[in-house]
């Protein structure tokens, strides 16, 4: 047995130092051999959905291509051999879903929404299939955006549509 300091109460509950994510959820009211889980039932939303982001890049934080960003497009190459179905099958899911998505052309941001990925998490997986040759990444031109004719066509654009 640890000494009590003085004036600090032991901790009643462990648990309570553990991270969520990290808990397992006691059912409410009835023991859990009475209760199945049911596969049409919603996951939790203090439960993960999935491993955890840094599991899925391998730790990684910053892609290496420093050009994908929100907006940029991807798609499917047809080159890839993707739609034959054998290199697929030895990806991870998530990539999977990401290069099903891109069989039109998409942005990262509607990848990440639609993968239910985090932002960061979806552009390194963009970077690690571009740098497979699974995806092509078209990247906008940022020296078209000072172009001021094209501001003038935003602008009137806006106006339109307000």
């Amino acid at each position: 047995m640890t000494p009590d300091v003085a004036g600090e109460d032991p901790d009643p509950d462990p648990r309570v130092r553990i991270r969520p994510y990290l808990r397992t959820s006691p059912p409410t009211g009835v023991s859990a051999a009475a209760t199945p889980a049911l596969p049409e039932q919603e996951p939790d939303g203090d439960q993960p959905a999935g491993p955890r982001p840094f599991v899925l890049t391998s730790g990684r934080v910053a892609g290496a291509d420093p050009a994908i960003g929100l907006e940029t497009q991807v798609t499917v190459r047809v080159d890839s051999g993707w739609w034959a179905g054998t290199p697929g099958a030895l990806l991870a899911p998530e990539l999977q879903t990401i290069i099903a998505l891109c069989a039109e052309p998409i942005s990262v941001a509607e990848i990440s929404a639609r993968a239910r990925l985090h932002f960061g998490v979806t552009r390194v997986l963009v970077g690690d299939l571009r740098a497979a040759g699974h995806l092509d990444v078209h990247v906008t031109d940022t020296d078209d955006a000072v172009d001021p004719d094209l501001i003038l066509r935003v602008i009137d654009g806006l106006r339109a549509i307000s």
